[in-house]
Order: structure tokens, then sequence, then C-alpha cells
């Protein structure tokens, strides 16, 4: 039996990992604090507990109790506390989509070494919104990316939103942090690697150019929103690639850009 618990005031303090969630600078300092993350809706909050992490509450709508009971058992003695969905506003700070939520404690992320065994890897730098950190790594999951690695700056990809648009697939593809950028990139060229940066420079190679080099490993590199990546990353990467335009249109979004390479270059 999951240990049901009905909560009718905002500010009880069971509900702490759930306040606020649209405040991003709150959150990150709170989350980082109890290493936790928060799975919206109950496919994401399924995905979660498939991929092994462990929850610490669950905050559903009474509707979401019956659906979930298989997710829940597994955790007896988890709090699942039951609410109805306009306190579930209240406390979250938004309406918060079918009312169901889950708090979940984070892993440590892999070590460099553990990532470096595939065929390609993808590289997001400084990319600092969300959504795309979160639509890169379904598109990573989706066209059998081998790993992810996120430079200092990059967004987070276990907050609430980037979760939510990976619909869970952040939990599927291993990842981690970069402490030495781009310095990092000799790494991965020590383990056979030919780095490639994502550029509309006047050097760059085309994709189907990269694509017709059969190289055996590739890291591919992505920008941030805007200027994309710096020259100093540049400089140090083998090769710098472009996807043609047409219509006079000059660059993608960085998440399609990086859904384009990733089928692209696909074994």
């Amino acid at each position: 039996m999951s240990l049901l618990i009905t909560i009718e005031d905002a500010a009880d303090e069971r509900l702490a990992d759930y306040v606020q969630l649209r405040e991003v600078n709150l959150r990150r300092l709170l989350e980082e604090e109890h290493g936790l993350f928060i799975a919206e809706g109950d496919k994401v909050i399924r995905r979660a507990a498939e991929a092994g992490y462990e929850p610490r509450s669950f905050m559903l709508a009474p509707r979401w109790l019956d659906s979930l009971a298989d997710v829940l058992e597994r955790w007896p003695t988890t709090p699942v506390y039951v609410v109805t969905e306009e306190l579930a506003e209240q406390v979250t700070g938004f309406h918060v989509h079918r009312g169901a939520l889950a708090s979940y404690r984070r892993r440590p992320p892999a070590g460099l070494d553990e990532l470096l065994g595939g065929r390609r890897i993808a590289i997001f730098d400084d990319i600092v919104d969300h959504t795309n950190v979160g639509a890169g790594f379904r598109a990573a999951a989706a066209m059998g990316v081998d790993a992810v690695l996120l430079t200092p700056t990059c967004a987070d990809p276990f907050y609430r939103r980037s979760i939510k648009v990976s619909m869970g697939t952040v939990f599927q593809v291993p990842w981690t942090r970069l402490t030495a950028w781009p310095d990092s990139l000799q790494v991965l060229k020590d383990h056979g690697f030919i780095t490639a940066a994502l550029a509309l420079t006047d050097n760059s190679i085309t994709l189907d150019d990269l694509t017709a080099r059969h190289d055996e490993k590739l890291a591919l590199i992505f920008g941030t929103e805007g200027h994309g990546l710096k020259p100093h990353v540049l400089d140090q990467a083998d090769l710098t690639v472009k996807i043609p335009m047409a219509a006079g249109v000059d660059s993608l979004n960085v998440a399609s850009a990086a859904a384009v390479t990733f089928y692209a270059t696909r074994p």
C-alpha cells in the first residue's frame, strides 16, 4: 500500500520540494542543495522510475492514483501527497499540466572517461535555454547518440522544463558536465574522436562533406543561442561544419540543427 497523505494547505512544509517551480534561480539553489529534480506529468514520472531514480515524494491529483499505482507501489514508504489541482497551482506558481509531479533524488553524473567508448558524442556549449537543452537530449536519444557532454555554463538538463521537453529522454542518454572547456577536447581527440564544431564560418565544410568522410568516432559541438561557438572553441576543433540553407535562411534553432546533424551522421 502507498503512503497516501491528503494535504489542503499550500504552505504545508512537506510540499517544499515543489515550491515556485518557475523561479529558475530559486529552484537551482534548492535542487542543488537537496540533490533533487522534479518530474512533471505521468509519462515523465514513469520514465524516471523506469530509469531507476529514487523518489523523495509524489504530489498527485486524485485521478492519477490508479494509473500510477504500479509506480507508487515500488516505494510503499515514499509519501504520496494528494492535492487538488488548484492547490498544486498555488504551491508551484503555475497550472500543473495534468496534475502530476514527483520529486526524485539526483545521481552523480558519470565520469568523462566512462562516456568515451561510443562512436558519437554531442557537446552542448553554453546553451542557456532549458527548452533547447531538453530538445537536444530528445534528439540525441532518438538518433542513437552515445553520450552528451555539457560545458560549465550550459543549462541544467534536469531542470523541470528540460526534463519535460525531453519527454524524460534525459534519463536515457549518459551525460556529464565538463570542468575544463575547451581543453577537454584534447581528451576526446586522445580517444580517437574527430571534433566537429557546427558553425557558419568561411572555412566550414558542409554536413554532406562531413558524412562523406565516414569518421569512425565523432564529437559534434553545438554552441549557444545567438552568437554560437566562441572563436577559441572553433580554434581547438578539428573541423567546422555547416548545414546548407535555402530561401535566405541564415541558421536553425540549435536543437533543430542538432537533430539534423545527429540524423545525418548516424552510423
